[in-house]
């Protein structure tokens, strides 16, 4: 049963007491969320995107994640507000020349400091390891430390030039109160953008209706030109159409009151001046009688060929 040969068990073995709370490497975080896509969990590479509540991927993931649309598809948070690939923007990041990466530990015996960074600061030259707070701008995605924007106050960026406003800039892996508040202007941003569009739809099929309606309707100088021209035209279409009718109700009633005979309308062509060759044509000709004997048999059925 145990407890033989004189053991003595101790407390901690008897009694359970409360669970620790495990404690999350800070290191390990910051490397996870500085050199790894959020969403693949791969290295990230070029080119690099970043969404706009400031989280890192890799663009190959986005588009594949975008492309996939089978039901097995999972929608996690780390990309469930990614619609299109207009809600990611394409980051310029300046590389760092101290970083030597795997090049110089080809054995495996070296010891790999988690303080250096791929990229850097282009103003103040800070690495983008996590211990400092970096942001780029959503326009033209270049990136700088927090920094070098608070102590170059500028409206313009630092890199390109582009003109950018306070809105436009993301802070990159910020905390909780920041991916709050860059959730808020997102979805401030897509309601301009939804209203914007439905307010445009309605400008559009009024300048078409305009259109078609000018487009119909003659000018002033038109109508009064084209009135006596219009007149004088159905007058004559009248007069034309009249002229007609009535002379064909009089060929009506004067046929009805003179209508020759039957035998008199018809015409033979044996009795006519033609020649004879032109007589030749029509079953009424002798050449085209045949005799009794030419017939055919109603027994035998013996076909006449000519």
């Amino acid at each position: 049963m145990g407890c033989d040969g004189g053991t003595i068990p101790k407390r901690h073995e008897l009694v359970k007491g409360p669970k620790k709370v495990e404690k999350v490497d800070k290191d390990a975080e910051l490397v996870a969320q500085w050199n790894y896509c959020t969403l693949s969990q791969e290295i990230l590479r070029r080119p690099i995107v970043a969404c706009e509540l400031g989280r890192l991927y890799n663009k190959d993931a986005i588009i594949e994640f975008l492309l996939d649309k089978s039901s097995e598809k999972a929608l996690g948070k780390a990309a469930s507000h990614i619609k299109s690939i207009k809600n990611v923007t394409e980051l310029r990041l300046s590389d760092n020349p101290a970083w030597e990466g795997d090049k110089g530990n080809t054995k495996g015996d070296k010891h790999d400091d988690l303080q250096r960074a791929r990229f850097i600061c282009p103003v103040v030259g800070l690495e983008m390891n996590g211990r400092h707070r970096f942001c780029f701008l959503r326009g033209c995605g270049c990136v700088f430390s927090e920094r070098a924007l608070k102590e170059i106050k500028t409206e313009v960026c630092h890199t390109c030039g582009a003109a950018f406003q306070e809105d436009d800039v993301i802070v990159l892996n910020g905390t909780k109160e920041d991916v709050e508040t860059l959730e808020r202007r997102m979805e401030a941003r897509r309601l301009r953008a939804k209203l914007g569009k439905k307010t445009k739809k309605p400008k559009v099929a009024e300048s078409l209706s305009k259109s078609d309606v000018s487009e119909e309707a003659p000018g002033p100088s038109k109508m009064k030109t084209g009135k006596p021209e219009e007149t004088s035209l159905d007058s004559q279409e009248k007069k034309s159409t009249s002229a007609p009718r009535s002379a064909a109700a009089h060929g009506s009633s004067s046929g009805k009151a003179g209508k020759p005979p039957c035998g008199a309308m018809k015409r033979s062509i044996a009795d006519s001046g033609e020649s004879e060759a032109y007589k030749s044509l029509f079953t009424t000709h002798s050449s085209a009688k045949r005799s009794k004997e030419e017939s055919a048999h109603w027994v035998t059925h013996t076909s006449y060929c000519f």
